[in-house]
């Protein structure tokens, strides 16, 4: 958990507060999850993790934006 929150404030860090429509987020998404096949089929353990956790920080960002929204 301490990862992907690291990763969360990372992401801020770079890109600011995100607020994307439900499909650019499906899209951000499925391109960190293509990155995750890519490094599954090369058998990269180290990298898999590391794009997993991108996944699930990206997961988190598009929830907080959702809820945004939602207010």
């Amino acid at each position: 958990m301490d990862r992907i929150l690291k990763e969360c404030i990372k992401q801020n860090s770079k890109w600011g507060e995100q607020n994307h429509d439900d499909f650019k987020w499906l899209a951000i998404l499925g391109e960190e999850v293509g990155e995750c096949n890519k490094a599954a089929l090369e058998g990269k353990d180290d990298e898999l993790i590391e794009e997993l956790i991108q996944v699930a920080a990206v997961a988190i960002t598009a929830i907080e934006s959702i809820e945004r929204r939602n207010i």
